[in-house]
This record gives structure tokens, C-alpha cells and sequence, in this order.
């Protein structure tokens, strides 16, 4: 599968096509018809690159958690920031997705059940994988003093809550860039909202 159909403008395009109709119609609604025509190609010309509806979906999964890990893994390669930053950048990432991917995010979480069960399992690694990434950040800045001694696999479970459930409100036309809900909501988990 490719990372993020960055080698083929057809196929980038498509992929494109069927996120804008996966999240207008559903997609169980959308068929390969309709993403052909909105493509501007003939069916056959579409089963050409991909040969289901389902290798769309797995393609749109694979390129969004193949995104966000090898953006932490950068930063962690590249040893500059502390577990604080680290933490505020990988919400950054998450929450950006919602500008760089618009359409995306609701597919991977709402269509998450469609994929085969292989890709399914392979899917759950991977979020399993990045949720690992974002429990050894905190686990870090615990070690640092940085955190506070909380219970780091129910602290990531929340960070993650709060990353992941803003494809449900958030919006390009908003009066806050992805980047800044992201600051807020990182302020906030560093802060608590009890007053000092």
C-alpha cells in the first residue's frame, strides 16, 4: 500500500473523490460508481487502482496512522524536544489531520468496522502502536518531573479522547486553527481546570 498516494496523482485524487463522499453520504451509501464519476474516470478505469471499495478504505486508514507515527518518530529521532513538547506536538499532529486530511478522520473512526478483518487487526496494531508512543511520553515526563504521578495508560487514553473526538466538532471555517485547539486543549491537560 503506498504511505500517502503521493506517487500517483490519479490515485491520490480518488482517494480524495471517495473521502469527500464517505463523509457526505456514508460509506456503505457510496458506491464505485459514484466515485468514479466524481473522479471524472470510467469504472473500469477506477478498478485499475483499486479493485474494491474496501482497498480505498484500507489505503485512507493506512495512510493517516502512517502519518502520524512517522511524524512522532521524526521528532523522537531528532531528540529535541522535551515530553511536554512532545506531547503538545504529536496533539498538534492528531488534530491537524482535520486540515491536512479534512473528510479523513471521521472515515477512520466510524469505518473502522468495514475494514477486512486482517487489515481490521493490522489497523488495531498500529493504533495500539501509537497509543504506546503517547503512553512513553507521559511515562517520560513522569520520570522528568514534568507530569504528575498519574496512571499513564488511563492519562493517554484521555489525551487520545480528547485528540480523536474533535472530527466531531471541529471546523476549517472555525475561529480557531486545528494548531490552536490543539494548544488549548494541551494547556488545559498540563493546567487542570481546577483553579490554583
Amino acid at each position: 500500500m503506498t504511505s500517502d498516494g503521493a506517487e500517483n496523482p490519479r490515485r491520490s485524487q480518488i482517494i480524495e473523490v471517495a473521502t469527500e463522499l464517505f463523509d457526505r453520504r456514508g460509506y456503505h451509501e457510496t458506491t464505485m460508481q459514484a466515485i468514479a464519476d466524481g473522479a471524472g474516470i470510467r469504472k473500469a478505469s477506477l478498478y485499475y487502482y483499486f479493485r474494491s471499495k474496501e482497498d480505498i478504505l484500507v489505503e485512507l486508514h493506512e495512510t493517516l496512522m502512517t502519518v502520524v507515527i512517522r511524524q512522532h518518530s521524526d521528532r523522537l529521532a531528532a531528540g529535541r524536544l522535551g515530553p511536554p513538547d512532545l506531547l503538545r506536538a504529536m496533539m498538534r499532529d492528531v488534530i491537524g489531520l482535520m486540515e491536512s486530511h479534512p473528510g479523513h478522520l471521521r472515515i477512520f473512526f466510524e469505518s473502522y468496522r468495514a475494514l477486512p478483518l486482517d487489515v481490521r487487526e493490522s489497523v488495531s496494531a498500529q493504533r495500539s502502536a501509537y497509543r504506546r508512543m503517547v503512553t512513553d511520553v507521559l511515562v517520560a515526563g513522569q520520570k522528568e518531573g514534568e507530569f504528575a504521578d498519574v496512571d499513564p495508560e488511563m492519562a493517554a487514553i484521555a489525551v487520545l479522547s480528547l485528540m480523536n473526538w474533535t472530527y466531531q466538532w471541529f471546523r476549517r471555517s472555525g475561529p480557531l486553527t486545528a494548531e490552536e485547539v490543539a494548544d488549548r486543549l494541551w494547556q488545559m491537560l498540563l493546567n487542570g481546570i481546577a483553579p490554583r
